[in-house]
């Protein structure tokens, strides 16, 4: 698709996507700078709470983005355009003024998360899929600034550090609800409850793995494996964007950025471990803990998230939706007892292990799974004629 335009208008598509995927690291580290703030303002046992609930912010994102946006871009039979609800917008806007209000009350906070999270999820994904590049780089701009002035606060001791935080999502938030000239497409009711239910069998294993590790392990290594999860996400920026680009149509161009970004970020998480950055970001919980090995593992964990998303972005533009939720639900427990073994043997080395070795054998289903469908597709194209 991109190859048949001309060289100066695929080279600034290019220049506009590199931009745009950057600006993913906004949504990357409010979940970070989330925990970051955290380990300044509250007791452990409040911190392993709150890394319980990044994560189930995070799943919470993942189900909104499901029902506004991915039902849509899924959607084989429409013209697939997505708005950013303005219901959410104002959700987002009132959570971020109670925590502003509330910034020590680990509780308010909690409860905050996930509309905050479920809304940057949202909002950087209409942006992404509809190109309205211009407004996600100031957007992003918003959040990145909000989480910086918040962990610069929570390092100077200050009680306040949330608020910088919450402003810069509302900032952002107020940005991507401005009027666009499109109209959001109707989804098939069908195909949203099959993506609804996809998504809901693949992201609760990460709020119940951690749930679990709180349970069995202690506060300590809940946060520490959120903040691995976390730090991870970097790669996570990068493969969401392609993923969204893929949704829409499928580009060489994309995926060649997006792999790239990927190797790169690697490099950029290994240098930060390396320099004690990410100590000095996370604190005791990292420090104190051998975290190479489970962050390596874990961004092993992530890229190859780049093999899984081609066949699955191209079964979803086939509108194999059914199809899909059977085989996510198949790999997501196959990842849940994989992980499990990890958690039984007190080691998140193993928890990271299990999930890589789980994603590089869904990366392998979903290609079969596209081969299979695509032959069927020209036997019955055969057969037509």
């Amino acid at each position: 698709m991109t190859a048949d335009l001309p060289s100066p208008v695929r080279l600034r598509q290019a220049t506009m996507s590199l931009i745009t995927l950057l600006g993913g690291v906004s949504l990357a580290v409010i979940p970070a700078a989330t925990v970051s703030i955290s380990s300044r303002l509250f007791s452990r046992p409040e911190q392993g709470i709150i890394a319980v609930a990044v994560m189930v912010a995070t799943f919470a994102g993942q189900l909104t983005f499901a029902v506004v946006l991915e039902s849509r871009l899924s959607s084989a039979a429409t013209e697939r355009r997505v708005v950013f609800p303005l219901w959410l917008a104002g959700l987002a806007l009132l959570a971020a003024l109670v925590i502003a209000v509330n910034p020590t009350n680990p509780v308010v906070l909690c409860v905050g998360l996930p509309l905050l999270i479920a809304a940057l999820e949202v909002g950087r994904g209409v942006s992404v899929a509809e190109r309205l590049d211009v407004r996600e780089i100031w957007a992003s701009v918003a959040v990145g600034l909000g989480a910086l002035g918040g962990v610069a606060a929570a390092f100077a001791g200050q009680q306040w550090a949330l608020i910088p935080l919450v402003a810069g999502i509302a900032g952002a938030t107020i940005v991507r609800c401005l009027p666009v000239s499109h109209r959001a497409s109707r989804p098939d009711p069908a195909v949203m409850g099959w993506v609804v239910a996809d998504t809901a069998i693949t992201g609760v294993i990460y709020p119940l793995l951690n749930t679990m590790i709180l349970a069995l392990l202690g506060p300590g290594d809940a946060v520490l494996f959120t903040a691995i999860a976390t730090v991870s996400g970097l790669l996570a920026i990068p493969l969401n964007f392609m993923r969204l680009r893929l949704l829409k149509a499928h580009s060489r161009l994309d995926i060649a950025v997006s792999g790239g970004a990927v190797l790169a970020a690697v490099v950029v998480l290994v240098v930060l471990e390396r320099t004690g950055a990410l100590g000095l970001i996370f604190g005791g919980v990292w420090t104190n803990s051998a975290v190479l090995l489970p962050l390596v593992l874990a961004c092993g964990w992530r890229a190859a998230s780049l093999a899984t998303t081609i066949p699955f972005a191209t079964l979803r533009r086939m509108g194999e939706a059914r199809l899909l939720t059977g085989l996510r639900a198949a790999v997501s427990l196959m990842a849940f007892a994989l992980a499990a073994i990890g958690l039984a043997l007190h080691d998140l080395s193993a928890v990271f292990l299990g999930l890589l070795v789980a994603e590089l054998i869904s990366a392998v289903v979903y290609e079969l799974a596209r081969r299979h469908r695509v032959r069927v597709a020209e036997r019955l194209a055969v057969a037509a004629q």
